[in-house]
């Protein structure tokens, strides 16, 4: 038993070896091998069987040459039924008429011309382009499908498949016909065209396909339309609050002159104190609006383009202690301590007086308004190389990470909703973005929800004509009380040199 194993185990492998040879697979199954085993099996009992068979029945001298001449018969046999049995199996081919399938089932209209544009074959899923007399254009030339005054383009791109180019595009018109629907006669279409050459490098043919492109022609137009309404919009917006600031000014001037009047008691006395506080009531709320009026008037100019700097140099220091004395009572009288620290030896710059002193107003009263009682506001300022550098801190509520990309859009707060605890109009900072960039500097706002704000301008030293060193803006400044934020943690937000819509002219 252990002989007939071991013989079996080797003519399993001289047959694995066989089978590789023949090109059966990498890896033959123990199927193969079992049939070749059983067919080896049968041709050897065969060759033992046969010759005894004949010297018995036809005797030694006959039986002789029929064994041998059965035994090579055995021999052809069973090896042309081994290597029928154990034929590689044929791979399954595609037929030769999958060109045409593919070439019917391919999307659009599909178009075989000569190297003159004469159509030699059409196809395609979406032969319902042309119309019903026009199904089978072949015969005609490619000019003849689309409209008359989009032929001209058509021939150029056939000149340039005949000068070397591989591919074209052209959009065009091409007949649909009468549209129930849509009334339409011609469907605008796009025609790719595609060179295929011979051995010579010479145009042969020329594959075109022909797609519907009236939906993204439509949405084209659609946002053509949609862009002049939205820039309508905003420049009538614009008219509105420039021509409804000029009308308000008017007679809020004539309500403050004449609460001066009051106040000042030019004309008599006032009768009591009640008549005094209303007096001083009427001169606050419209030195308020006219504060808006203006501001909202500047937007107006900004976003127009037609807002005028009027440069010249002077001292930042004065006009930061303009800024402080403005703004001293209303923080005393919110328990807020506000403090200002300039580099010793800081000289003059190059701007906008009236710009910059609003700049430092806005962002000094935006942190007073926003800081509860107790707190701290900071100005602080110092020149890095040729860049001066701004910074009005806070201890104030601070602002969170998701409500910054809305901060400096006109007429936006943080507290957006209608119960909002703190006035005003949401001009402020949109209003110190645009006269910065104005003067060609930079802009940003760091800030930690419940701890405090740090806005940070920087305006070039001689003037907006001067770009910014950014190298020279990112050093930190050390003037206390400033807040001090972790970079990983607290939101953080740039605005860079150009602003949406503002253009200054310098004078």
């Amino acid at each position: 038993m252990g002989f007939a194993r071991g013989l079996a185990k080797r003519f399993d492998r001289l047959s694995l070896g066989w089978l590789r040879q023949l090109g059966k697979t990498e890896q033959p199954s123990a199927s193969d091998v079992v049939v070749l085993r059983l067919l080896t099996a049968a041709c050897l009992l065969s060759l033992v069987l046969l010759p005894v068979l004949s010297s018995l029945l036809l005797g030694p001298a006959l039986g002789l040459p029929v064994s041998a001449a059965l035994i090579i018969a055995t021999l052809l046999f069973f090896s042309a039924a081994a290597l029928w049995l154990l034929r590689p199996q044929e791979v399954e081919t595609v037929g030769s008429d999958a060109a045409d399938l593919v070439f019917e089932a391919c999307p659009g209209l599909l178009l075989v011309c000569d190297a003159h544009g004469m159509i030699l074959k059409s196809g395609g899923r979406d032969r319902t382009l042309l119309p019903a007399v026009r199904r089978d254009p072949r015969g005609l030339s490619i000019a003849e499908l689309v409209h008359v005054s989009d032929r001209i383009a058509v021939a150029q791109a056939l000149d340039a498949l005949r000068q070397g180019q591989q591919s074209a595009r052209v959009d065009a018109r091409v007949e649909h016909g009468l549209d129930p629907e849509g009334g339409r006669q011609f469907v605008a279409v796009r025609l790719d065209l595609s060179a295929a050459t011979g051995g010579d490098d010479a145009l042969q043919n020329v594959l075109v396909q022909i797609t519907d492109v009236s939906d993204e022609l439509q949405l084209r137009e659609d946002i053509i339309e949609r862009t002049a309404e939205a820039l309508s919009a905003h420049e009538a917006k614009s008219r509105f609050l420039a021509a409804v600031s000029h009308e308000l000014r008017t007679p809020l001037n004539a309500i403050l002159g004449f609460s001066d009047v009051l106040a000042g008691e030019y004309f008599g006395a006032l009768q009591n104190d009640r008549q005094k506080e209303y007096v001083s009531l009427i001169r606050q709320s419209g030195a308020h609006l006219l504060s808006v009026v203006n501001t909202m008037l500047d937007m107006s100019r900004i976003e127009a383009g037609r807002y005028e700097l009027i440069t010249e140099p002077f001292r930042i220091a004065e006009a930061i202690e303009t800024c402080r004395a403005m703004l001293d009572l209303q923080a005393r009288n919110k328990g807020v301590t506000l403090t200002t620290r300039v580099a010793r030896g800081l000289g003059e710059i190059v701007a906008d007086r009236r710009a910059v002193q609003q700049i430092l107003i806005n962002l000094t009263g935006n942190a007073v308004k926003f800081t509860e009682s107790g707190g701290v506001v900071s100005i602080d300022a110092e020149q890095r190389g040729r860049n001066l550098v701004i910074s009005v801190s806070d201890t104030g509520i601070g602002i969170a990470a998701d409500k910054m990309d809305t901060l400096g859009q006109p007429f936006v707060q943080v507290q957006g909703d209608y119960n909002r605890g703190y006035e005003g109009t949401g001009l402020g900072l949109s209003l110190v973005k645009g006269l910065v960039s104005l003067h060609g500097g930079q802009f940003a706002i760091e800030s930690r929800l419940g701890e405090g704000t740090v806005v940070t301008v920087t305006l070039p030293m001689e003037g907006p004509g001067d770009s910014i060193d950014v190298s020279d803006a990112d050093g930190a400044m050390e003037f206390p009380p400033r807040l001090r934020l972790e970079q990983d943690t607290a939101a953080t937000r740039e605005q860079g040199f150009a602003h949406d819509r503002a253009k200054a002219k310098s004078a």
